[in-house]
């Protein structure tokens, strides 16, 4: 199977890992990109200021009070900001792969993918899919919402640092909005992994969902869950990785 995989999840019953699998959701048309994301920025060079004829380029990071957020994946990856792959771990030496990155591009919109990427190939260095902060595991961050009453602390699910870890979701909040075309798996699905999920939650998890366009979050949630971010089957549907001959 193309990218990592985990061989002891092939020992699981069949009745359960058949459900295990991620369906592409239907095309759409896609949405105009918000400027501040914009991988190109080539492309909108007639939009930046000059200062006496110098070009001052946007900021790659920018911090709006609660955490820097990461403006460019592409630029992202080559700044001093990002951490390097870590390349002494199996599985993260494995995810860094540049194929694996060009496999995850034909899945999923760009930046999205170079997220996923970058995420599942450091051993702590993250950035958030849904609100691009950027981060490190383990760290204590501030509420996405500045008005919550600091005198009523909510307190924090043990499933935090594990959505963490699996997809980079950074709060309940982010994770509520990357799944929001699949509201009943929600509760289900928040730090879990694939062998963790239920067959019902998978169930819902591959529905159409509501339509709802999501610049690929919805289907992040559920690749992140899988040993292999479930490349196997969305590259290569025909083959049945299951069979034994």
């Amino acid at each position: 199977m193309p990218g990592p995989c985990n061989t002891n999840n092939r020992r699981k019953k069949k009745q359960h890992k058949k459900n295990q699998h991620v369906s592409q959701p239907s095309p759409t048309l896609p949405e105009p990109r918000p400027k501040t994301h914009d991988l190109d920025d080539s492309a909108h060079d007639d939009a930046h200021p000059y200062v006496d004829g110098i070009f001052i380029a946007t900021p790659n990071i920018y911090d709006p009070g609660n955490g820097p957020r990461v403006r460019n994946t592409r630029a992202f990856l080559s700044s001093f900001f990002a951490q390097p792959p870590a390349l002494d771990d199996e599985l993260c030496a494995e995810f860094a792969q540049e194929e694996i990155l060009q496999m995850l591009c034909t899945v999923l919109p760009e930046e999205t993918a170079i997220i996923l990427w970058y995420n599942k190939s450091r051993a702590t260095g993250r950035v958030c899919p849904s609100c691009r902060r950027l981060y490190s595991l383990g760290d204590v961050l501030p509420d996405l919402i500045q008005d919550t009453p600091k005198f009523l602390p909510e307190p924090r699910s043990p499933y935090l640092a594990r959505e963490q870890d699996i997809s980079g979701l950074c709060s309940p909040l982010c994770f509520i909005v990357a799944s929001f075309n699949h509201p009943s798996a929600i509760k289900t699905t928040w730090g879990r992994l694939a062998e963790e999920i239920d067959d019902y939650t998978w169930e819902l998890l591959n529905k159409p969902g509501s339509g709802a366009g999501d610049q690929g979050l919805g289907l992040l949630v559920k690749m992140a869950r899988l040993p292999d971010l479930g490349l196997g089957q969305l590259c290569l549907p025909d083959v049945d990785f299951e069979s034994n001959g």
